[in-house]
């Protein structure tokens, strides 16, 4: 019997801790939606650095950052893709 109940409660332990959610890579404490309400107003707010998120909560805080990491992210990979499609000389002539 004892078997039986730790198992049970090792299931439950575990299955909770699966099913922990996260908003991108930092872990929700319940909806999300204080992430979320930072991720939303460092876009509108055109937040280009982490100095820039601010405030008393820290999962507001965490989505501003999530928001300014993806986008440090996508320029990075957008100056990747522009030296691999070249770029045009002085003259006009497209360069490799």
């Amino acid at each position: 019997m004892k078997i039986l109940l730790f198992t049970l409660l090792l299931f439950i332990a575990l299955s909770t801790a699966s099913s922990a959610q996260t908003f991108q890579g930092y872990p929700c404490t319940a909806d999300c939606s204080g992430h979320e309400a930072g991720y939303d107003w460092a876009q509108a707010s055109g937040v280009t650095d982490e100095s820039g998120c601010g405030g008393n909560s820290n999962s507001f805080i965490e989505g501003c950052k999530a928001f300014v990491e993806e986008n440090i992210n996508s320029k990075v990979d957008d100056g990747a893709n522009e030296d691999e499609q070249g770029s045009e000389s002085e003259d006009g002539q497209q360069e490799e």
